[in-house]
């Protein structure tokens, strides 16, 4: 930003002139302009010593150097973008086909031919500009009436209507008011011998685009229709869609983000909206402030110089709230496609239109989102990848690039797949990438400094081997827990959902001298506490035909545990689980630890779908899980997964908890 000096009267005229340059050169809106000359002619009556002088500078020259009018061609080439997508990233099938069958809409859009209605009782004159139109490229229907134009508009939809004025029972004026009453967006002009003054005003008045008087020159209707068919674009420009990436950290979505800007030909942005707690970083502050400053969104457009970037809004679900305002109700206004087209920044204090960018938002879960705004945006799941997929992506992008990155590309080493399925079981553990990067980029440091302390020549083939994975990073950090665990009374196998993707969890429970008591402990939310209390009375309602006493809760103590007691948990998925603990406690037969499930219970038994599939069933094979436990009502959801997941898990989905009793129990 240029900064304008406080000084003396020559300096102030120096301003003044500088600042009508910019104005008159720069492309603006009429009304920008305007507010623009209206605040500069304020500054001519001002003394320049004055610090309202300053803001009125810095004002003005931000108001003049906004890309109001500007943006960027999109590429629409769909061939071209999947193969960007693909070339950039590996997987993610369903989240690509949203993109581009967003690119094929808008591409259709845009090569659509125009349509035009002509109507007029003349059969000459109605030929004739039938003729002059269809020559231009456009789609003209012709007809004799206004009875006849307004059937055809329950045919098709049209961008402009050429009228005659005097025609029998519907004329112009009357055909003119029932279009616009019901097609607001339609442009109608209309064409008279007739023409008078009178009946001019009337027809602008209730919303003619133009009048033309016959006879007419070619040239000026070519002209009407090209403004009018103009103005009809802008009202119909095709909205940025409002995406919301979900899924575990390091799956791709800030990456497919850019990878999208690179489709597109379109400027990208992000910014992170992790711990913002001030409503002022996406509204601005207005000029009466002192330091006043436009919002983080007006800020980054202006610094792109482009009106249709791809935005990205980073960690939507962190965003913070306290006596400075609430930024996620801010961001309503920045997301709702119905107001985004006049959103007002405080210290602008005049509409910006953010209606033709791209919002891409990004969360890990959903549930911190305030409903508003979610309603706002489609929501895009990221699913954690297989074993398979983080294979073959690491040999893909991963490799190569820390490759390049670590100074290895003269003498790049060489992973077998065996070393790398060892980082991938052995010292990672996550539905993402982003340990598996920082593994592969340890070995490749740990190969460098080899090189260069021992002096190695470059040309020697450098094998990287499971054993030389042991070397490099020492003992394995992960096992499987369920694989390498023996069964036990009392403790069963859960399949949870979390922000970082599916995991495991052992629910143990037991028992104790003690009059009906029901402890929770592990940190467990008020729907996980109130899943156990749930449980624990279908257990004791169902205590005969499980082989209770009766009399047992009358003198025990149930204490219910989930390990891990410093991560908070909470959910209605383990409700089956916290079941079978309780039943193999007060049965006295061990669960067995190769059965995992999920789902949430009712008192009378019924097992309700829950969510998060994919991500619990790709936890149950990194734990070495056999057979998982799904609500029936889950169907669709394992029907939808590849056979890569479900291959080597027995699935099995239930509708009552007493059809796995004996499945699961020894």
């Amino acid at each position: 930003m240029k900064f304008f000096k406080k000084s003396n009267k020559k300096n102030h005229t120096t301003d003044i002139e500088d600042l009508r340059k910019m104005i008159d050169e720069a492309d603006l809106p009429v009304n920008i302009r305007e507010i623009a000359n209206q605040e500069l002619e304020k500054l001519t009556k001002m003394n320049s010593s004055t610090a309202e002088y300053t803001v009125g500078l810095i004002y003005i020259e931000y108001l003049v150097t906004l890309p109001w009018n500007k943006q960027t061609q999109d590429n629409l080439d769909i061939n071209r973008a999947e193969r960007i997508l693909n070339e950039n990233h590996y997987g993610l099938e369903n989240v690509k086909e949203r993109i581009l069958e967003y690119l094929a809409v808008r591409k259709l859009k845009l090569d659509r031919k125009y349509q035009i209605l002509v109507v007029d009782d003349d059969k000459i004159a109605r030929d004739n500009l039938k003729h002059i139109l269809e020559k231009e490229g456009y789609h003209v229907v012709a007809v004799a009436s206004g009875m006849e134009a307004l059937q055809q508009f329950q045919n098709a939809e049209f961008d402009v209507v050429l009228t005659d004025l005097k025609m029998e029972k519907i004329d112009g004026m009357e055909l003119l008011e029932r279009i616009k009453s019901r097609y607001p967006d339609v442009e109608v002009i209309m064409i008279t011998a007739y023409a008078t003054i009178s009946s001019a005003v009337e027809a602008i008045k209730k919303g003619a685009y133009n009048y033309i008087a016959k006879p007419f020159q070619i040239k000026d209707v070519r002209s009407i229709v090209r403004e009018a068919l103009e103005k009809r674009l802008l009202q119909q420009e095709i909205r940025g869609p409002i995406f919301c990436f979900v899924g575990p950290p390091g799956t791709g979505k800030t990456s497919l983000g850019k990878s999208i800007a690179q489709a597109l030909e379109r400027k990208f942005v992000r910014i992170s909206l992790a711990g913002m707690k001030d409503e002022a970083e996406i509204r601005g502050h207005p000029r009466t402030y002192v330091a006043a400053m436009p919002g983080r969104i007006i800020r980054e457009i202006r610094r792109v110089g482009s009106i249709n970037p791809v935005f990205m809004l980073d960690e939507v679900d962190k965003i913070g709230q306290d006596f400075r305002g609430d930024p996620a109700s801010a961001l309503l206004e920045v997301l709702d496609p119905e107001q985004n087209a006049d959103f007002t920044d405080y210290y602008l204090d005049t509409p910006f239109d953010l209606s033709k960018i791209m919002f891409i938002t990004t969360a890990n879960i959903i549930d911190p989102i305030p409903d508003p705004l979610l309603d706002r945006m489609e929501t895009l799941y990221f699913s954690g990848y297989t074993d398979q997929e983080k294979e073959k992506i690491a040999f893909r992008f991963i490799i190569p690039r820390e490759i390049k990155e670590n100074g290895l590309s003269l003498n790049p080493p060489k992973f077998t797949v065996e070393a790398v399925y060892k980082i991938i079981q052995e010292y990672t553990r996550e539905a993402g990438l982003r340990g598996l990067e920082r593994e592969i980029a340890s070995v490749c440091r740990k190969i460098a400094r080899e090189i260069v302390k021992h002096n190695k020549r470059f040309g020697e083939d450098i094998i990287v081997t499971p054993e030389l994975v042991r070397k490099y990073l020492g003992p394995r950090k992960f096992y499987y827990e369920v694989a390498e665990a023996k069964d036990r009374v009392g403790v069963a196998t859960g399949l949870v959902w979390t922000e970082t993707g599916g995991d495991i969890i052992f629910v143990e429970a037991t028992k104790m001298k003690g009059k009906m008591k029901l402890i929770l402990t592990g940190s467990l939310g008020n729907v996980m506490q109130e899943s156990a209390q749930a449980a624990l009375s279908y257990v004791r309602s169902n205590a005969d035909s499980f082989h209770i006493p009766a009399d047992f809760f009358d003198h025990h103590d149930i204490h219910i545990h989930v390990p891990a007691g410093a991560i908070p948990k909470d959910g209605p998925s383990a409700g089956i689980t916290i079941a079978l603990a309780l039943i193999s406690l007060l049965t006295e037969r061990p669960a067995k630890r190769e059965v995992g499930m999920t789902g949430e219970l009712t008192l009378s038994g019924r097992v309700l779908p829950v969510g998060g599939i994919k991500e619990k069933i790709l936890a149950a094979r990194r734990a070495g899980v056999k057979t998982v436990i799904l609500p029936g009502k889950n169907k669709a959801d394992v029907e939808d997964l590849s056979e890569d997941i479900r291959k080597g898990l027995e699935i099995i989905l239930i509708d009552k908890i007493e059809d796995i009793v004996d499945l699961v129990l020894r």
